[in-house]
Order: structure tokens, then C-alpha cells, then sequence
């Protein structure tokens, strides 16, 4: 009962509009403040490439990933993500696995082979939203208020890790993310 609780609170994140000024959801930390860098490992490489334009963060195909400063272990992320040309980009959870962002793939675990169970993903230019969930070596991914990935088990090459940072990732396409919020778990 109380995981369709949760599932449910989730979903609702996942649907509801985007909260004005950077304001999490209850419980939730942002992971971006809608201005800078903080909270984020970087240095004037990387802050040629990750910029904020109009409170988004803003990343122009060039450069290298950008990765949380902290390291987390279980958590629920949620974030929203656009592209306009088709892009291989992700979000590392503990520095692996990799949730996809590719197209009808989207939200698939990379490393695992884990596909999504349905397409979710909006049209080119549209802001995506997604709710992960990573408790243990089980991940959830919820795309645009649909449940795609289904508590799944990880077994990353090279193992798990019990803790790590988050990497938003690419393949050289120009990406935007906003609204990055994280609920840490026991």
C-alpha cells in the first residue's frame, strides 16, 4: 500500500505544472537553483559549455558531462528535459546505469538493456518531465506521468555502486534541463 502511495504522489509531480521560481515539491531539494552552477562540479571548461539561459540549464553539444558535487545513494528525481534534434544524451544515476534520453527510447537503462515497456516521449523542442526512482540495485522510471520502467534490477558492468554522483551526460547534441529536484530515501 504504501509504495502505490508514493507511486501515486510521484505520478502526480510528474503531471502537474512546473512550479513557479525553482520551488520544489514538498519534501524535495532542488539539485538547480534556476541561476547557477551550485551544487554542481565545475570549472571554466565546463562553464563554457553548461550555462543558465532564462532558468534553464543550458548545455551547447560541446565539453564535457556535468555531475552532482554530492554523492547520493536511494532517491526520487525529478527533472525536466528537452532536445530538438534527435540526441543520445542520459542521467547517470550513482555514476551508472545511464536512464536514456534517445528519442521513442527514452528512459531505458542503457547499460542493463532494460527498454521501455512504451514510448512517452514528446515531440522534438517539448520539455519532458522525468520521476526516477533508485532504491537499492531497483530503478523506476516514470516519463511524462507514464511508468515506463518498472522497478528493475541493476547489474551495471563493474557492479553497482552503493553511492554516487548524478551525471546529466551527452553525445554532442545541445540539451535544456529545469525543475531538478531530489527527495533523498533511507
Amino acid at each position: 500500500m504504501k509504495r502505490l502511495i508514493l507511486l501515486a504522489a510521484v505520478c502526480a509531480i510528474a503531471v502537474g505544472p512546473a512550479l513557479a521560481g525553482n520551488e520544489p515539491p514538498p519534501w524535495f531539494t532542488p539539485l538547480f537553483n534556476g541561476k547557477d552552477l551550485t551544487g554542481w562540479k565545475h570549472d571554466a571548461e565546463v562553464e563554457k559549455h553548461w550555462t543558465v539561459v532564462d532558468g534553464a540549464l543550458t548545455y551547447d553539444g560541446k565539453g564535457t558531462n556535468l555531475r552532482t558535487a554530492k554523492k547520493y545513494s536511494n532517491f526520487i528525481l525529478t527533472l525536466r528535459w528537452k532536445v530538438e534534434t534527435d540526441a543520445d544524451s542520459g542521467i547517470y544515476l550513482r555514476g551508472k546505469p545511464q536512464v536514456n534520453i534517445l528519442g521513442t527510447r527514452s528512459g531505458e537503462l542503457h547499460e542493463d538493456g532494460v527498454m521501455v515497456k512504451k514510448s512517452a516521449v514528446r515531440p522534438l523542442g517539448e520539455w519532458n518531465h522525468f520521476v526516477i526512482i533508485m532504491r537499492g540495485r531497483k530503478v523506476t522510471v516514470i516519463l511524462n506521468g507514464v511508468q515506463v520502467v518498472d522497478r528493475a534490477t541493476m547489474n551495471s558492468i563493474g557492479g553497482m555502486p552503493p553511492e554516487g554522483p548524478l551525471e546529466l551526460q551527452h553525445h554532442g547534441a545541445q540539451l535544456w534541463f529545469k525543475d531538478i529536484y531530489i527527495r533523498e530515501l533511507p
